[in-house]
């Protein structure tokens, strides 16, 4: 009885069933469901011209879901622009190649460096506080450092 009144509904259950995709987008993160959405859209206008079992539209949704990802992947690396502030969430990053003064020595590998208003745990060759090192590369909140000079 459900069945038949879905497959009553002709084209619309496509139709519906993109709101419900674009509804889902709007609450789950990501932009996925955008494109199942655009997939149902399609097989509903094609539904309109050709009359096709449901069977079909099925596995032509199926079809344009799985081609969808690929499209979805290529327009969200286009999408992408660079930005003024590369460094913006990667802090650490942008301090490679500079060079900071020991706030405390260097012992067993592990010491401190200020930089502004933070305190960044430094790793590298032992020195006393108040030395100049320069970050050679980072590893999350840890910078590692050699003697500048």
């Amino acid at each position: 009885m459900i069945m038949e009144w879905i497959l009553s509904l002709g084209a619309w259950n496509w139709f519906i069933l993109s709101a419900l995709f674009f509804v889902l987008e709007l609450l789950v993160p990501g932009a996925f469901m955008m494109w199942l959405g655009l997939a149902a859209i399609a097989v509903a206008v094609i539904s309109i011209a050709v009359p096709w079992t449901w069977q079909i539209q099925v596995i032509a949704f199926a079809v344009l879901s799985l081609i969808s990802i690929p499209l979805w992947r290529y327009f969200a690396r286009k999408v992408e622009q660079p930005n003024d502030q590369p460094h913006l969430n990667r802090r650490s990053d942008g301090y490679v190649g500079r060079e900071f003064t020991l706030e405390t020595p260097i012992v067993n590998g592990v010491g401190t460096v200020k930089i502004d208003d933070t305190v960044w745990r430094v790793m590298g060759a032992d020195g006393p506080s108040g030395s100049r090192v320069r970050v050679m590369r980072t590893d999350g909140p840890t910078l590692y450092v050699e003697a500048a000079g």
